[in-house]
């Protein structure tokens, strides 16, 4: 069923409802592509007639929101992106208390990042108050396969989504200890999702160690919170009362 054309408590939907429903329908299928796609395309994902899709696509280029190239594709535009960078410095300014208790529980750095495309992006940081302490450049995009908040970001996704994502952008050995085998990686999303946090057993660095927690229930997150430090002091995941209190973190900063 398409977007909009079910019924709502009995009723219809209000016309102006479910026209923004069907351009927002059009805008996270763009968001959710790797790539341009064009119109068929859009209505085999969306479920919307043809007509419909065209029309919402002027709509939205000539504001700004999707942009179409020299082979008739679409992909988002400058105005959906900044809305984009305003809704991550919200959510970083948001984030800046729920990070300050991590830090407070741990002692060790704190980040937050979401997903961007096929990349990871940390967002916000608050820095441990050691001397030698964990640094990711806010802003910073790596691929999510060998972290824990990407570890923590796909396994919110469907599952065949995620493994679309890393089969795009690889499974390289960061360290010796970074899982590079799509099978043991889908295990691995599977348990992240069942136990609701993820871990990084020096997997990005070698000698680092973070454990990451959703923002949010495990299947549905919009973000995920993490902490990190020196292997030789920091448990991580091995520390079960710290994992317990930063999920509760994490499920307050949803709320």
């Amino acid at each position: 069923m398409a977007p909009g054309d079910g019924e709502e408590q009995g009723g219809p939907r209000p016309a102006a409802v479910q026209s923004v429903d069907r351009a927002f329908a059009v805008l996270e299928a763009l968001a959710a592509a790797a790539k341009p796609l064009g119109v068929g395309e859009l209505v085999g994902l969306t479920g919307l007639p043809q007509g419909t899709v065209h029309r919402l696509l002027q709509g939205l280029q000539h504001r700004g929101y999707v942009r179409r190239d020299a082979s008739r594709k679409y992909s988002l535009g400058t105005a959906a992106m900044r809305l984009a960078d305003a809704a991550q410095r919200s959510l970083a300014r948001s984030a800046r208390p729920f990070l300050d208790q991590l830090v407070a529980l741990s002692g060790e750095t704190a980040n937050l990042a979401v997903l961007e495309g096929d990349d990871v992006v940390y967002v916000a940081q608050v820095a441990s108050p050691h001397t030698l302490r964990m640094f990711a450049e806010v802003g910073r995009h790596v691929p999510p396969h060998s972290t824990a908040v990407g570890k923590v970001l796909l396994a919110a996704l469907p599952r065949e989504r995620a493994l679309a994502v890393v089969r795009r952008t690889g499974l390289a050995p960061r360290t010796a200890a970074t899982i590079t085998d799509l099978d043991a990686f889908a295990a691995e999303l599977d348990l992240v999702a069942r136990q609701g946090w993820a871990a990084d057993e020096e997997e990005q660095e070698v000698g680092v160690r973070c454990v990451a927690v959703p923002v949010g229930a495990a299947r549905d997150a919009v973000a995920a919170l993490s902490l990190s430090g020196p292997a030789d002091r920091f448990a991580g995941g091995g520390d079960p009362d710290l994992v317990a209190r930063m999920q509760e973190v994490g499920a307050a900063f949803a709320r």
